[in-house]
């Protein structure tokens, strides 16, 4: 009874900060210039569709772009870039046509842009800048005018501890203060506001949640077929009857079913879905491969059984906090992540506490013993803090380093938004830090528009783990997750063997490591078809340890085109590690390049622009990505269609023994108290979230 009693404070202290952080976040929307040279424009309608199935999301946003001026004038929209994902498509309504974009080397895109810009004919243009933002500029929107646009993205979703998320990012996280100084953002959609999420599980699902939304309307088809839908529409008859998965062109004002309030899109959306219980550990493979006598690409999904065991021994957890400016706005969350953190070291754990901004310190002047005492006068401490000034990240790091005793086991906790601009900024030196000591990395990375390369790779160099954490998350069930990973085993240096299929280009190339909960994700190429022997090998509690199971590639299948680029994506982003670490190499950047040109995909290096057809063909740019976005919708439109079919190939002798690890506990299905705890949590959130949207529409 003490243990929930003090779970539903910390709750209440977690809401509090929720809502007192999330209306200070930077959002996506309509750029226009600060000095208010150039009139705004307006968001008329938004609509999301997100097909989440076969361990990938295809996000789909529609968007009309309205000029109420007497001028023609130019659109820029922005948003954060979605964990791990990448543009695929950008189309834009040319008279009334839908015209999909190609993509280019970015300098000749954005010059082929210009061009078209100033000739005044229709063109648009998707640009990445670096982590932080895709930009989508479209010219012209005409005079008192729409402008009709659709993009696509893909990433890749995991599951952790039997629960997937999803996140719709549109919280900006404030990180690039140049772009904030010049731009100031439209965030308001006018008329029609849609997010509609299919989820199509291969495993059935027993509960599908979105946090800080009290009107979403969740369908459960079946156990595998869920429906999220959120709208600012007027509850009437043709509202409830709206597909939420079929974007649609707006409705007229005046016409039944258009009663709308405006929608800000200042806040992330998150849906969580959590599966069955008691599922066995399971090897799943997703397959692309048209051409028989061609080549296929392949999704490998390991999860394995509940085989992790408790670490025993007490540990030293030393926590480097990001008190810098950029942390306006995520700073409460990071606090009460902290407390909770804290709360659930043991009694013989150890713990510091550094931050940093322009410089690093040591709040606690050495190691504190993990006392219920000293973890709540701690966590009071960091809650007072204030954010301000620079970023040294580096010095944060470098001190949180000292004084790590050998003789224990030590874990380092980073909190931050990555974003390095005081001090040592280059990623070559973290990395060459952080490898001078045998200790894990847990990361932390707040808010979106976070440099997730850079803390992705130091925590890969530290064989650590990196969970990205929004505003809008339950915090308390990412606590709850990371928490199992810091007090049970990992499987350190996992290596992927595959024999009897000729398989290439396998990524990772560098796994890592794998905690309690998580899943392995590979993406590879192969030829022929038939039965392959997996093995997977890694070292548990110091011992070589191997899992192996035999299954059959197939010679056919064409239902997830996607599987192509995201490989690519992959690839990409491994050579981008490269390229940070070890320096500029043309060869390497070519290689970029060139595979974010076959595969259509908009990365640092290339660009996706939008030209007339009749300029397209002058400019001899084949209509490659028209041609593969037009495959994928098709085959998306297939899939949802049919029955979920389970991706599991070892059914017949299993690679892993036992279930699956969930919040309950082990995965025999037993901690029935623990879940129970889990779900009074996500209900009573679920309910202050209610008020919370109230008293801001009352305050509105």
């Amino acid at each position: 009874m003490y243990r929930t009693s003090c779970l539903l404070r910390s709750i209440g202290r977690t809401l509090a900060v929720l809502v007192l952080t999330t209306s200070v976040s930077q959002a996506a929307g309509l750029l226009t210039p600060s000095d208010g040279s150039l009139p705004t424009l307006s968001i008329r309608d938004h609509q999301v569709d997100v097909l989440v199935q076969d361990g990938y999301a295809v996000t789909t946003v529609e968007q009309v772009f309205h000029n109420p001026h007497a001028r023609d004038l130019e659109a820029t929209y922005s948003f954060p870039v979605p964990e791990h994902a990448t543009v695929a498509e950008l189309t834009v309504w040319i008279d009334g046509t839908p015209v999909t974009g190609e993509v280019l080397p970015k300098e000749r895109a954005e010059e082929v842009y210009q061009s078209e810009r100033a000739a005044g004919r229709d063109a648009g243009i998707a640009v990445k800048d670096a982590y932080r933002t895709f930009d989508i500029r479209v010219a012209p929107v005409r005079a008192g005018q729409d402008t009709r646009v659709r993009f696509v993205y893909l990433q890749s979703i995991g599951i952790d501890h039997g629960i997937g998320r999803y996140v719709y990012p549109l919280e900006e996280g404030g990180v690039d203060e140049a772009k904030l100084a010049f731009w100031t953002a439209s965030t308001e959609v006018q008329d029609r506001f849609r997010f509609g999420l299919r989820l199509r599980s291969g495993y059935p699902v027993e509960a599908v949640r979105m946090p800080n939304a009290s009107d979403a309307r969740i369908d459960k088809l079946d156990a595998q077929r869920w429906d999220v839908h959120l709208s600012n529409a007027v509850r009437d008859a043709v509202a409830e009857q709206a597909d939420p998965g079929e974007p649609t062109a707006s409705t007229e004002p005046g016409t039944p079913g258009s009663a709308t309030q405006p929608y800000r899109l200042d806040r992330d959306l998150v849906v969580y879905w959590r599966l069955a219980q008691d599922l066995p550990g399971s090897l799943d493979l997703v397959t692309y491969k048209p051409d028989p006598t061609g080549r296929g690409t392949f999704l490998l999904t390991l999860t394995p059984g509940d085989d992790l065991q408790p670490i025993s021994q007490g540990t030293d957890w030393v926590f480097v906090l990001d008190l810098s400016g950029s942390m306006q706005g995520k700073y409460g969350t990071l606090a009460e992540g902290i407390r909770q953190a804290l709360g659930k070291l043991r009694p013989d754990d150890r713990f510091r506490i550094v931050a940093f901004n322009n410089s690093a310190r040591e709040l606690t002047g050495g190691y504190v013993p993990a006392t219920a005492e000293s973890v709540r006068e701690w966590a009071d401490r960091i809650a007072a803090e204030q954010p301000n000034g620079g970023t040294d990240l580096y010095s944060g790091l470098q001190l949180g380093l000292d004084r790590v005793d050998a003789d224990r086991t030590s874990g380092i906790i980073l909190v931050t938004d990555g974003v390095a601009n005081v001090g040592e900024t280059e990623q070559r030196n973290f990395l060459r830090l952080i490898e001078k000591k045998d200790v894990r990395l847990f990361t932390f990375i707040m808010g979106n528009s976070a440099n997730r390369p850079l803390l992705e790779a130091l925590t890969q160099a530290s064989d650590g783990f990196a969970r990205s954490v929004s505003n809008a998350d339950d915090i308390v069930g990412e606590i709850l997750a990371a928490s199992s990973k810091l007090t049970h085993a990992a499987l350190h240096g996992t290596r992927l063997e595959i024999d009897g299929v000729r398989t290439t280009d396998l990524t990772p190339t560098r796994p890592g490591s794998l905690y309690r909960g998580q899943q392995l994700m590979f993406l590879g190429h192969y030829w022929g078809d038939g039965e392959a022997t997996l093995t997977l090998s890694g070292r548990l509690s110091g011992a070589e340890t191997q899992y192996r199971r035999r299954f059959t590639f197939p010679a056919q299948s064409t239902e997830n085109p996607e599987l192509e680029r995201l490989w690519a994506y992959d690839r990409i982003r491994e050579m981008e590690h490269e390229i940070e670490t070890f320096g500029p190499d043309s060869d390497m950047e070519d290689a970029v390049r060139d595979l974010g040109v076959a595969y259509g995909l908009v990365t640092d290096r290339t660009s996706m622009v939008v030209l007339r057809e009749e300029v397209f063909e002058q400019l001899g740019v084949e209509r490659l990505n028209a041609t593969r976005s037009d495959l994928e919708r098709a085959a998306r439109e297939q899939r949802t269609q049919q029955a979920p079919a389970s991706p599991r190939v070892d059914q017949a002798e299993p690679m892993f023994t036992g279930n699956r690890a969930t919040h309950a506990g082990g995965g025999s299905g037993g901690g029935a108290g623990a879940l129970s705890l889990w779900e009074v949590a996500l209900m009573l959130l679920g309910l202050a979230a209610i008020l919370v949207i109230r008293r801001r529409r009352a305050n509105a």
